[in-house]
């Protein structure tokens, strides 16, 4: 197995970020983070996950998913691109039961599954664009693995990370990793204590001095709210 991939210390901390804070603190930072098509969903709502990418292009044949699982780093997360193909599935229960062996964190498949059953039972986090009875019918063509993988346009390369819960998922080229995860752990520190503060009574509009932005936007028509939070210490975005 390949450990050369070391999950930078400020992700590894930051285990439940979710993918709505990492995309605030993107905007926020002026940090790019590409988000995988919609329609990919969760067979296992409920279950956030993220980790190093290992991504892999399908080719009918599980060769190219072992070698890839062999390889991949501690923790990662299967992403398999099969052209979002609807005619078959490309990976079932024994592929995702290796897998979780293996101790990765999720799958993510452009394409479909099948063995859905099992796959519930086995409960690592999986996105997908469904499920179908049939394997690959089609002959597969030698060769070595394909390590990329696109999500309809979307690409993923090792070394990217991954980051899914059942708002979506979220691929984060490297390279700015310690700022956009300290940022989001930030921004879901303050929307957290927000809602605390909203559940025992008081409301959003009194904790970010509603009235008084809307006094100096009276003023000022040019100051939006996001700025007007950003000087406020805020974080709500939506």
């Amino acid at each position: 197995m390949d450990t050369n991939t070391a999950l930078p210390a400020s992700i590894a901390e930051a285990t439940t970020v979710a993918t709505a804070a990492l995309s605030d603190a993107a905007v926020r930072l002026g940090i790019p983070v590409a988000v995988a098509p919609v329609t990919l969903t969760a067979l296992l709502p409920g279950r956030p996950f993220q980790g190093p990418a290992a991504p892999v292009t399908h080719l009918g044949s599980v060769d190219v998913l072992l070698e890839t699982i062999d390889d991949a780093p501690p923790g990662a997360v299967l992403v398999v691109d099969n052209g979002g193909r609807r005619d078959e599935a490309c990976v079932g229960d024994l592929m995702l039961l290796e897998a979780a062996g293996a101790g990765m964190a999720g799958a993510v498949i452009w394409g479909l599954h099948r063995d859905t059953a099992q796959l519930r039972e086995i409960g690592l986090p999986l996105f997908s664009l469904g499920a179908h009875p049939f394997g690959p019918r089609r002959v597969p063509p030698a060769g070595t693995a394909m390590r990329r993988a696109f999500l309809d346009g979307v690409a993923v390369a090792p070394g990217d990370w991954i980051v899914g819960d059942d708002d979506g998922i979220l691929v984060i080229a490297g390279g700015h990793d310690d700022e956009l995860f300290a940022e989001a752990q930030r921004i879901q520190s303050v929307e957290g204590a927000q809602a605390d503060r909203m559940r025992a009574g008081s409301s959003l509009r009194d904790q970010l001095d509603f009235r008084r932005y809307r006094e100096l936007q009276s003023a000022d028509p040019t100051l939006t709210l996001r700025r007007y939070l950003a000087e406020t210490g805020g974080a709500i975005e939506t």
